[in-house]
Order: C-alpha cells, then sequence, then structure tokens
C-alpha cells in the first residue's frame, strides 16, 4: 500500500509539472494554487466518502502530489 500510494504521489506531481511546463512555455502564465485552497483540497480529499460534501474522484495521493509544491514554494 505504501508503494501505491508514493506512486500515485509521484503521478500527480508529474502531472502537475507537465501542465505548468506547458502552461508557462507556450502562454507565458505561471500555474499556483492559494496556499487557503490546496489545503481545503486536500481536507476534502482526506475524508470518507459518507462526509464529504463535494465529491473528489481523485485519490488522496494523487491531490496531495498535485497540491504539495505550492506549500513548499512562493512564487511571486
Amino acid at each position: 500500500m505504501s508503494f501505491t500510494f508514493l506512486l500515485l504521489m509521484a503521478v500527480g506531481a508529474s502531472v502537475r509539472l507537465a501542465i505548468s511546463w506547458v502552461l508557462r512555455s507556450r502562454c507565458g502564465v505561471t500555474l499556483s494554487v492559494p496556499q487557503g485552497l490546496a489545503t481545503v483540497l486536500i481536507v476534502l480529499s482526506a475524508m470518507p466518502d459518507w462526509l464529504k460534501i463535494i465529491p473528489i474522484p481523485l485519490p488522496f495521493s494523487v491531490v496531495l502530489g498535485a497540491v504539495l509544491p505550492d506549500f513548499f514554494l512562493r512564487r511571486g
């Protein structure tokens, strides 16, 4: 299970990296998610299915891999 979690987290991070690279090279736009929104996405994806207000179809590890750079890197 740990290997699957890390693999899905790497998939989320690599998809985020690819989207950021394409947006920067073609449009000159930098992709960033505000830290508050990133926190809300992580909390919503970590909740059990019966408790979710808004269903997120992605697993917790994919969401974590996709928004984790926003917690460590500040753009501005």
